[in-house]
């Protein structure tokens, strides 16, 4: 491993101990992607090969089958504890993405959200979001305060300065904690391909088409890619400039669109 993948693991390694130490009922926000699986092995490295708290999956019920069938055996060979979460009420009044993309995305990810972090009394969650994803990721901090729905006042987030970060909240503030906020795409896979992380094969070209973002079927799109190894993946990315998330339709549906979704709440 490099030099500044090593600063980078140390400093997320950090934090995760830090959030720990300091924030009751911790848990970790696990979408099967590659930044959250990045995320789980630094939790475990962080605790001797251990991850001591559950892994929290909203289930949309829009992934691809393959998607849970991974999720599934991953979790029970390395023996995880899983919450998954879902907004059934909202799924059987026929929620989905045909009543408008954010309208969905609302529903079933950032209410669910809130409906399991209060069933399961979670404090804090830890969630691998990097600042070069997205516009609205580019103005979180490490730790960022909520209020009881979850809500997001990025116009109003307190300073962290030379790594001091704000964990002492009452026990009515919900925290997200971003341990990898300061990552980008390519060192995420170059740390994938340094410490030979297992990664969902959705990521690898199949038929000439793989993708770059997870999430429901019917709102994410794959690329065409002859990338069928991660060193393939990274050789791409370096000559690639289009944006990881131009898959994403909500994304695409108005602008500040995922600014405003997690604003509400969402990840």
């Amino acid at each position: 491993m490099d030099r500044l993948l090593k600063d980078m693991e140390n400093e997320s390694i950090f934090i995760i101990r830090e959030a720990y130490a300091k924030v009751k009922d911790l848990a970790l926000l696990w979408s099967m992607g590659k930044d959250s699986t990045v995320l789980l092995h630094l939790v475990k490295k962080a605790f001797m090969g251990n991850c001591p708290m559950p892994l929290v999956h909203v289930d949309e019920s829009y992934e691809p089958e393959s998607m849970i069938a991974w999720r599934d055996e991953y979790v029970k060979r390395h023996d995880l504890k899983l919450i998954v979460g879902q907004n059934k009420q909202a799924l059987s009044e026929g929620m989905g993405p045909h009543l408008g993309r954010l309208t969905c995305c609302n529903a079933l990810k950032t209410v669910a959200l809130q409906q399991t972090v209060k069933e399961h009394n979670i404090q804090g969650l830890l969630v691998g979001i990097r600042r070069d994803e997205e516009g609205s990721r580019g103005k979180e901090r490490v730790v960022s305060p909520r209020s009881t729905d979850g809500a997001w006042k990025y116009k109003d987030q307190p300073a962290e300065i030379w790594n001091h970060f704000n964990l002492h909240t009452p026990k009515d503030v919900h925290l997200r904690i971003h341990p990898i906020l300061h990552w980008d795409e390519l060192s995420i896979w170059e740390y994938i391909k340094s410490e030979s992380i297992e990664i969902i094969p959705l990521y690898f070209a199949r038929d000439g088409m793989r993708y770059r973002s997870l999430g429901c079927a019917p709102c994410t799109g794959a690329f065409p890619s002859t990338a069928t190894s991660v060193e393939e993946i990274i050789e791409e990315l370096k000559q690639s400039s289009e944006s990881e998330r131009a898959g994403r339709a909500h994304d695409k549906e108005e602008a500040y669109a995922l600014q405003k979704l997690r604003s509400q709440g969402f990840m």
